[in-house]
Formats: structure tokens, C-alpha cells, sequence
């Protein structure tokens, strides 16, 4: 009788298929003919249509095919308690995405232990927060930590294709104003950012970014709300030298603050973070067999390092592209051949750009990559690799799976691009959540900070996080490894100048590759320390009316642009290395003009007056070195 049930279910199922075959045909006719009347705005966007699916170990990729092509924008969605302020490709998807934020959970000891520890005290309690940045379990946990602590926010993502979009469903269902589905077009992606910006009710007084795009359209578009905000937290290297610009040109009214170059941020997620993803990436959108693979990497800094360690310890020939020489000197040192990029290309199996700049892979370049290269990006935004000049009628198009194009040539070469140029390894795999843990604990503490921070403490610039939470971020991850710390005695505290509870690095310690990324990040300024020391050395003499030189012309002239020199590193702190300086160009005779000016108008300085300048600089160094070791503490 059961069996007879059984078989007569099935009877009827087919049954139903067979009746609605040509239905479905039809709508896939439709579907393909509507594929070709997209505007041509949103196919310079997506080419490959990968936009609407989930690529990632931690993402359900079930959604349903009959809403693809509708825009979240064209539907009214509402969770199960009827809020509808948000924005998502399908709420239906929340139950796989509280799972997926339940496991990451797990992975994130510090951030949770954050959440228990100051939920009581709400330190964030009247916070408005916009955040701007990747919309993934890890961020789910910072976002609902967050709010524990007492904040309001509004979120949207930094990048079209990082979303999950189960989570971004699973944050609405739980009451949250999430803007974010993975595949936005250009448009989308701004008004996702505008609607978490501007809305009925709603005065934001923080931004947490992830590129700058938040804090830039709230300057722009809303430069009378900008004024309210009470401090920005910034965690890529792109947005952190984007607000350097801005304080630079004096349009940074609000005090930020700079997570990127903490010590948490770039010895554990930019270099571990990025040493696990790049494998996971690359495997998992192309199943390449690393052994023997010839790999160029652009950039060797903390992302650099990490892709550089993972590429090299399964067996690949690594060579590294830089134009900074600490930077360059460094990967040297560990093993790696620095050429320029069109030394390699035509021989090189996978391309990999890790600089943060624009345009580094271009098409000269990859006009000369080999049949089958695989070119990808680890930086921020997607202009590293110049995608727009591969969208040319010459070249075709074809998509392979998610995330991934094959651009052929018309002699039928083809390149492997991953994510159309933007950041591989949250397009086309996901992050180690314990990595994320500690960023987002940075996050965290960095807006509590600056939200409670009274007023005047932090002026309208770019500060990096006080080293003392620096050190609490990383002793809350500790138990997890059942790791104990030593303690210093009162002799040895005593000894080292240290307080024995810390902090054990002076705010200016960061990392190996501080000093060389503010230079990157700097480099004409730079160029103009250089030109200024240079002009000291080589000043000439002037002659007075009466004929005779003025010496304390000279003086002032130096002294003048010393303090030229040191004042932009100082503003930026990077003036950190300023007690271990020592002036070792005035010793030498001051005979040049450098504008070529008539030589018989200069003469050789006397050996009194070096002396005499070389005293006025030492005295000079001595009063920076006091003032820099005071604003340290």
C-alpha cells in the first residue's frame, strides 16, 4: 500500500514537470532575449553575470533563478515582524544566514568577549553609525556587537560582489537597515550608500569605512551632515590615504581615525588574513596547481608579504614588482627576485596585484600575458588592473563560472580574470574569521574611542589607535590558545621605563612597513623633503648692498628648512624615528647654486660658520626630539 502511495506521488510529480515545460521554456526565452536589452550601463558593470551568484565555502547559493534579474530596489520586502527599511536581494535567505553568523561566532573569541564585557556599560549608547564596508558573517558579528554596545546603524557594502547575500538577509531579519546584495551595478552601489547616509529621522555622528566611499559622498552630498559627525574609522589602505588627501587639503573637519596601520590590523589581517585567502581564492575559482607556477605579485607590502609566504611554500617561482626600496630590499632578503613587470610577463602563470594604485596592470601588459595566464587582484579597489580596456569589441567575453571570465583575443589567446579586477579573495572565498575577530575588536574599539572621547582630545586630522588598545585587542585572543603572559618585575618595569600593565610599545612602534607605506602614500612630498635638503646643502650665499654676506640669512635659511622638512612627517607621525637621526650633510663645503645662477656670486662658507651651522642644528634637533617625545607621552 505504501509502495502504491509512493509510485502514485511520483506519477503526479511527473506529471506536473511535463505540463510545465514549455511554461519554463518560455520564460527562459524571455529571460535571454531581456539579457540582451540590458542597458548597456549595467554590462560595462557586469560583463560576466556573475554578479548574482555566491561564491564562497559560507554562502547558500540557492536563491531563487525567477528573481536574478529583478533588482532588490524594484521590490517591497518586509521581514517577519513587518520592518522594511532595508535593502536585500531575498529575506527568504535569513535562516542560512543566521547559521552561518552562529559558526563565525565561534571563530571571533575577541569580539564576542568585547560584546560581553562592555554590553552592560553601552559605551556606544546614542551612536548612529554608517558603515561602509564588506557585508559577510565576520562583519554580521560586528554589526550585531555593535548594536549590543548600545549603537544605531545603517549599513551598506564597499564592494559589489563581497556580499552574502543569506547574511545581508539574515541582518534584516533581525531588524538592522542593510542596503547590500551582491552584483549592485555603479548605481546601486551609490544609493546603497545613500540610503544609509540620508534617511527620515536619522542624523549619523560616525562612519565606519572600508575605502572612503562613505565618507566621501557625505562630504559632497551632505557636507552640512558631514559637519556633525563626531569621527571616522577607516580600515583600507586606499580610504586611509584618501583621508590624508583630505587633511592635506584641509577638508577633513572631523577627526579620524587610521586602522589600518594599527599593529592588529596589519600584522594579523593583512598578513595572515591574506596568506590563507589568496590559496583559497585562486583554488577555488580555477583548481590551479601551484607546484612549478612562475607568479609575479605587484606590491610586497603586509598584503604583499602574506600572499608572497602561501605562493612560495607551495612551490611557486615568486617575482615581486615595487617602487619603494625598504619594501624592495625586504623581499630581496626574503627570497624573492624584484624585476619590473614587463621583464616577466610574457613567461608568468598568474598575476597578482596587492599596491592599492591605480592602473599597475594595464593593457600593454596583458596584451603580452601567455594563453591561459590567471590575472587577479588582492588590493582594495578595481583599479588595479585596468579591466575598462578589455572591454573592446575585439575582445570577447566569456564567462566560466562565478567570478570568473576568460577575455579572449582575437587569435584566440585568452586571459583568466577573477572578480572583473576587484578583491579576489572576499569575491571568490571568504576570510578566516578568527583574523577578522581582531580587525573587527580594532573596529570596535576605535569607535568607542573616538564617540566617547571629550572634546579637543582628537583635532580635526588622522590618528592612529593608542597602542594600550592596540595590546587589548590582542590579550583579548589570547585565551583561545591558552597562552599566558609573563609579567615584568618592578625591577625590570623599572629597568625598561615601562608600566608594568602596559602599554609595552611606545604609540609610534607599528610595524616593519610604517615608515615605507606613509612614502609611498606621500611620495611627491617626498621628493620635496629631498629637493629641500638638498637646497640646504647647496644655499648659496647672498650679497647685501654694501657687499658683504649675511650670514644670519644663511642661519635663519637653514634652520627654516629643517623645519620645512620635518613639519609634514611630523603632522603625519611619522617623524618616529626622529631620536635615532643624526645630520651628517653639513659637513661639507656649500659651493653649489642650484638654480644656475652666476657662480662668481657664491663662495665657500668658512669653517667657523659650518661649525656654527652645525651647532644651530644640533640645538635644533634637540628641541624635536624634546617636543616629539613629549606629544608620544
Amino acid at each position: 500500500m505504501i509502495v502504491l502511495e509512493l509510485l502514485t506521488l511520483v506519477a503526479m510529480h511527473l506529471t506536473v514537470i511535463v505540463k510545465d515545460y514549455p511554461h519554463r521554456m518560455t520564460q527562459l526565452d524571455s529571460k535571454s532575449s531581456g539579457a540582451l536589452k540590458k542597458s548597456s550601463r549595467y554590462r560595462s558593470r557586469s560583463l560576466s553575470a556573475s554578479s548574482t551568484d555566491s561564491y564562497s565555502s559560507a554562502s547558500y547559493t540557492g536563491s531563487s533563478s525567477d528573481e536574478e534579474d529583478v533588482s532588490p530596489r524594484e521590490r517591497i520586502q518586509k521581514n517577519t515582524a513587518g520592518f522594511s527599511d532595508f535593502c536585500v536581494r531575498n529575506i527568504t535567505q535569513h535562516a542560512f544566514g543566521r547559521r552561518e553568523i552562529e559558526i563565525a561566532e565561534q571563530e571571533m573569541p575577541g569580539i564576542m568577549a568585547l560584546r560581553r564585557r562592555a554590553g552592560d556599560d553601552k559605551p556606544l549608547k546614542n551612536a548612529k553609525i554608517v558603515g561602509c564596508t564588506h557585508i559577510n558573517a565576520q562583519t554580521a558579528v560586528l554589526i550585531e556587537t555593535l548594536a549590543e554596545l548600545g549603537a544605531q546603524v545603517r549599513w551598506a557594502a564597499c564592494n559589489i560582489y563581497s556580499t552574502q547575500n543569506e547574511v545581508a538577509a539574515a541582518l534584516a531579519e533581525a531588524g538592522f537597515s542593510i542596503f547590500a546584495w551582491r552584483g549592485e551595478t555603479e548605481e546601486d552601489f551609490w544609493w546603497c550608500i545613500d540610503k544609509c547616509v540620508n534617511a527620515e529621522n536619522w542624523q549619523p555622528n560616525m562612519i565606519l569605512d572600508d575605502g572612503g566611499d562613505a565618507t566621501h559622498l557625505m562630504l559632497k552630498k551632505y557636507p552640512a551632515m558631514f559637519k556633525m559627525i563626531k569621527g571616522i574609522v577607516e580600515e583600507s589602505v586606499t580610504g586611509v590615504h584618501r583621508l590624508y588627501q583630505l587633511s592635506k587639503a584641509g577638508k577633513l573637519s572631523v577627526p579620524a581615525m587610521n586602522v589600518n596601520d594599527s599593529v592588529t590590523k596589519t600584522k594579523f589581517d593583512n598578513l595572515y588574513s591574506c596568506r590563507e585567502s589568496i590559496i583559497d581564492s585562486l583554488k577555488r575559482s580555477t583548481d590551479v596547481m601551484f607546484g612549478g607556477k612562475q607568479v609575479v605579485l605587484c606590491g610586497y607590502g603586509e598584503v604583499g608579504k602574506g600572499c608572497c609566504q602561501a605562493l612560495k611554500g607551495l612551490g611557486c617561482v615568486v617575482y615581486i614588482t615595487e617602487i619603494d626600496p625598504i619594501c624592495a630590499l625586504q623581499a630581496c632578503m626574503d627570497g624573492f627576485r624584484v624585476v619590473k613587470l614587463n621583464e616577466v610577463i610574457r613567461n608568468v602563470d598568474i598575476v597578482i596585484t596587492a599596491t592599492g594604485n591605480k592602473n599597475v596592470v594595464t593593457r600593454e601588459h596583458m596584451d603580452k600575458m601567455k594563453n591561459g595566464c590567471v590575472v587577479c587582484n588582492m588590493g582594495h579597489s578595481n583599479t588595479e588592473i585596468d579591466v575598462n580596456s578589455l572591454r573592446t569589441p575585439d575582445l570577447t567575453w566569456e564567462k566560466v563560472r562565478s567570478q570568473v571570465d576568460h577575455v579572449i583575443w582575437p587569435d584566440g589567446k585568452r586571459i583568466v580574470l577573477l572578480a572583473e579586477g576587484r578583491l579576489v579573495n572576499l569575491s571568490c572565498s571568504s576570510l578566516p574569521s578568527f583574523v577578522v575577530s581582531i580587525t573587527a575588536a580594532t573596529q570596535a574599539l576605535a569607535l568607542i574611542e573616538l564617540f566617547n572621547a571629550p572634546h579637543g582630545r582628537y583635532k580635526s586630522d588622522v590618528y592612529l589607535l593608542p597602542k594600550k588598545m592596540d595590546e587589548y585587542v590582542a590579550s583579548l585572543h589570547l585565551p583561545t590558545f591558552d597562552a599566558h603572559l609573563t609579567e615584568l618585575s618592578d625591577e625590570q618595569a623599572k629597568y625598561m621605563g615601562l608600566n608594568k600593565a602596559g602599554p609595552f610599545k611606545p604609540n609610534y612602534y607599528s610595524s616593519l612597513g610604517r615608515v615605507s607605506r606613509f612614502f609611498l602614500e606621500h611620495i611627491r612630498q617626498i621628493i620635496t623633503i629631498k629637493q629641500a635638503l638638498y637646497r640646504v646643502n647647496t644655499f648659496r650665499l647672498t650679497r647685501c648692498s654694501s657687499g658683504t654676506v649675511k650670514f644670519s640669512d644663511f642661519i635663519s635659511y637653514v634652520v627654516l628648512q629643517f623645519f620645512q622638512c620635518v613639519r609634514i612627517c611630523f603632522v603625519h607621525s611619522v617623524f618616529q624615528a626622529t631620536p635615532q637621526i643624526k645630520i651628517t650633510h653639513f659637513t661639507r663645503s656649500w659651493i653649489v647654486d642650484l638654480e644656475g645662477a652666476d657662480v662668481s656670486s657664491c663662495r665657500t662658507i668658512t669653517r667657523r660658520e659650518r661649525c656654527l651651522t652645525e651647532n644651530v642644528m644640533q640645538l635644533v634637533l634637540i628641541v624635536l626630539r624634546k617636543i616629539i617625545l613629549k606629544e608620544l607621552g
